[in-house]
């Protein structure tokens, strides 16, 4: 039910009304009392008619009230319809008066509907009224006009072309506040087309004599060059002449015009770089200057000032050994007496702190660069450390040694309540391991692992895995760390764990009984950490001969029985926490364990009967034919449950148990890239081995897939094998090797270089890898590239390689993508590029229109 408020207008316009409530219509109806009326409203969506009794003396238009007083009565609103209620009689009073001819309360009008702006609700029937008052030759009403324009207009509003004659007249108005609205106007909402047809004004205004209106030129210059870059010419040769001035607000205006100029034009940067002398100077009476009360910060004269002034000298001091050269005695004068007790002090420094890090500056300014960070790492304030964080991580690369001097600091910041500073910590202690602390850091990471949030656990056992890859003083170290992680966290590692481990494992035969022993302990403890259980598992597969012996020097000595290896087993197939990935572990451990057993081999037979007709496909499989073993090949079951031979790695990265075909692939790009004669293929012994494990082989067999062979462009030996009589069925014939097409480049803009290597795997299915690089100076994260194409087209992204991409092209990142277009329709892809440099997010789009080898 709808109250209207005490004092509401009896009659009101239909376009007024709320247009929530949906009114159709206004009805009125008489009662036979002589002092009121009955209004009614029909509401559409209740189909109901609403009555209200209103006195007589309130049926004229209530006039509008003061400013403060509607402020005063939205404030004392109880309810949101309430407020409503006020907003509404208001705007209806502020409507009505704007239609009158002659009203002398338009600045007050205007300003109320500015409130109601402000509160959310829509005001856009006052922009006409802005562009009346803007022509108005009273200031009180042209200020007010001014104002609304920057709130209700925008450069895609047609009414906002209606005040480029307006303010073009203002710019050359005789009052100087005047001329500062009509810029500040310009800078705030200008269109590209006002900023064209209004820059030469503005150019003039910046040679004026009047530093207040320079000051405002300055600024609307910058919000010119921003929206027409083009225009960055034109106000170049004021923007040097305004750093001459002694007015703080011109220079810094005259700071803010130049950095953008340079940083969008690489000649306005050149020629800017002379400047960094006069730069220098304004610095240095900034730092040396005694008390200014107009100017003082805190103890610091214009800080605002200053820190414009290093962000300038940074871009022009930034590959130019000039220009470093000449502001390196003022970078280290900043830092050495700038105080560091206040929030305005740090954020001067900190400025310093880069501009030094990103010019060509000596190594000892570096060094004092870094030492700052350092102090701001023992500050009280978290926003203070995280920055400090970020730098270092940025810098750790190129100055490790200096950043290594703060390292009980940063590991001390992981015991932070903050979660983004103890992240940042995290990225940053990973990162200073090396092989000279490689065991006191590993202590203080695996301290933090075991305490750390559930979001950082993933990203700590991973830094950890490879920092014991590189690192490791030892095998017995290596293992013992990993073992850790996987007690630890083993549910927060990644997929390639369990097969790394097993190779590391494998690969050193000097601590097999050890490492059996041990795992076997930890299966016995915890079956919740699935990772830890599998390798386990796999371990007493290989090695349970080794753990039922029981002479293992390293650790204590226990005595372990068969039965109860097999009953640690039973426990994990039976588990409900095991994974199936996990039970196919178990179950081919117990299964391998009839090989190196030799009293319960039936006990062994009935376990592996039992998952005969298990639910799980796989296990099932794999139960049926370990049983076909005992039955049918049980003459066989010991040469193919034989121990695991050493995993190892070539150098094409392929390990022993995979494919020549795949090794041949691996070498295919290389080779055609590199224009060198193709190499004879070598025997390919793992893969006989593999064939032979029935035995009956006499002669090494070749590799017998003719696409494989042709695809590679590699020359197969055919002349003594069964396989290459195959191959040459009709005498002779070569198939010519089809070279792969080469990799092109689809985008290359500020340092950020993308290129795209096609392979063709099947008439309608294609492979995309898409490589990024990065040849600026500084580090790029947060790499991140997004792909679309063509409905009828399927795309599948694979995961990228990283997202960090170094400075000076120290790395790369791949993605590939794979397509299948069924309907061969024409191939396009767009691709979305994001990264963060130096703080800064950045994206953009590149469209693909060919495809090369297709």
């Amino acid at each position: 039910m709808f109250h209207p408020p005490v004092g509401a207008p009896a009659v009101e316009r239909a376009e007024d009304m709320n247009s929530r409530d949906q009114i159709a219509e206004v009805c009125w109806c008489f009662q036979p009392t002589d002092c009121c009326r009955v209004g009614g409203r029909l509401n559409r969506s209740s189909s109901l008619i609403l009555f209200w009794r209103v006195p007589l003396h309130c049926t004229a238009m209530s006039p509008s009230i003061p400013l403060q007083e509607m402020i005063r009565a939205i404030r004392s609103a109880r309810t949101q319809c309430e407020e409503r209620g006020v907003i509404q009689r208001e705007c209806a009073a502020i409507r009505a008066q704007f239609r009158q001819a002659d009203n002398g309360a338009r600045s007050h009008n205007l300003a109320k509907l500015l409130y109601v702006h402000m509160l959310g609700y829509p005001a856009h029937f006052g922009q006409m009224e802005c562009v009346r008052m803007i022509a108005s030759p009273r200031y009180s009403e042209k200020r007010v006009g001014y104002l609304g324009a920057m709130m209700l207009l925008d450069e895609k509003q047609d009414a906002s072309l209606l005040i480029t004659n307006s303010i073009k007249n203002d710019l050359s108005h005789s009052n100087q506040y005047v001329q500062s609205l009509a810029l500040c106007t310009l800078a705030c909402m200008g269109s590209a087309e006002m900023c064209r047809d209004l820059a030469p004004e503005i150019d003039r205004l910046l040679r004026a004599s009047n530093s207040y209106i320079k000051k405002k030129a300055a600024l609307c210059a910058v919000h010119i060059v921003r929206k027409v870059h083009e225009l960055g010419e034109l106000f170049a040769p004021a923007a040097r002449s305004l750093l001459t001035e002694k007015n703080h607000g011109v220079l810094h205006g005259a700071v803010v015009l130049i950095t953008e100029l340079c940083e969008r034009n690489p000649e306005a940067l050149e020629r800017f770089r002379k400047t960094v002398p006069d730069l220098v100077q304004i610095m240095k009476g900034l730092v040396i200057s005694g008390y200014s009360p107009e100017h003082d910060v805190a103890g610091i004269s214009d800080p605002f000032l200053q820190v414009r002034i290093l962000r300038l000298l940074r871009i022009l001091g930034r590959h130019s050994e000039t220009a470093s050269d000449a502001m390196n005695d003022l970078l280290a004068q900043v830092a050495t007496n700038t105080d560091s007790t206040k929030t305005v002090g740090n954020a001067v420094l900190y400025e310093t702190v880069l501009t030094v890090l990103d010019i060509k500056s000596e190594s000892g300014l570096r060094v004092l660069a870094v030492n700052i960070l350092g102090r701001f790492l023992l500050n009280n304030d978290r926003n203070i450390r995280y920055i400090a964080m970020m730098s270092l991580q940025k810098i750790v690369g190129t100055d490790h040694n200096a950043v290594q001097r703060h390292r009980g600091t940063i590991v001390d910041c992981l015991k932070d309540h903050d979660a983004s500073v103890k992240r940042r910590a995290l990225e940053l202690s990973l990162a200073l391991v090396s092989a000279s602390n490689i065991r006191s850091m590993m202590k203080e990471l695996l301290l933090f692992l075991s305490s750390c949030p559930p979001e950082l656990r993933a990203q700590t056992a991973s830094g950890i895995f490879n920092a014991a890859e590189r690192y490791a003083p030892s095998q017995r170290w290596h293992i013992d760390t990993i073992l850790h992680v996987l007690t630890t966290a083993g549910g927060d590692v990644r997929d390639e764990t369990v097969p790394n481990l097993i190779q590391l494992i494998t690969n050193t035969s000097e601590l097999h009984c050890y490492t059996v022993h041990k795992l076997y302990r930890a299966l016995l403890t915890d079956i919740s950490q699935q990772p830890l259980v599998q390798v386990a598992c796999w371990c007493i597969g290989e090695y349970g001969d080794l753990l039922l012996k029981g002479e293992c020097q390293e650790t204590e000595p226990a005595q372990v029985t068969e039965d109860d290896v097999l009953d640690s087993l039973e426990t994990v197939l039976q588990s409900h926490m095991s994974a199936p990935a996990t039970r196919g572990f178990a179950l081919t451990a117990t299964m391998k364990l009839s090989t190196r057993i030799t009293d319960n081999v039936d006990r062994i037979r009935s376990i592996v009967s039992i998952y005969g007709s298990c639910i799980d496909v796989e296990l099932q499989q794999r139960a049926v034919e370990y049983n076909a073993l005992f039955k049918k090949y049980d003459h066989m079951r010991a040469a193919v449950l034989e121990r695991m031979p050493v995993i190892e790695k070539n150098s094409l990265g392929q390990t022993n148990g995979e494919s020549a075909v795949e090794a041949i692939k691996a070498v295919q790009p290389a080779t055609v890239k590199q224009g060198e004669p193709p190499l004879p293929l070598q025997p390919a012994n793992q893969v006989c081995d593999l064939l032979d494990l029935l035995g009956g082989s006499e002669e090494p067999l070749q590799p017998s897939s003719v696409q494989s062979g042709t695809a590679s462009g590699l020359p197969i030996n055919n002349s003594s094998t069964a396989g290459g009589d195959l191959l040459d069925l009709l005498g002779g014939f070569e198939p010519t090797p089809a070279a792969p097409a080469p990799a092109v480049t689809v985008y290359e803009k500020d340092g950020v270089n993308l290129t795209l290597l096609c392979e063709k795997h099947s008439d309608s299915g294609l492979t995309v890898t898409l490589t990024a690089s990065n040849s600026n100076d500084s580090d790029i994260s947060s790499f991140t590239l997004q792909a679309a194409v063509p409905k009828s087209v399927q795309l599948h992204m694979k995961a990228p390689s990283g997202d960090f991409l170094p400075a000076r092209g120290a790395a790369k990142v791949t993605q590939m993508v794979v397509l299948n277009n069924p309907n061969k329709v024409n191939l396009k892809m767009r691709v979305r590029i994001s990264y963060t440099s130096q703080g800064s997010a950045c994206q953009d789009t590149v469209q693909i229109d060919s495809f090369p080898g297709l």
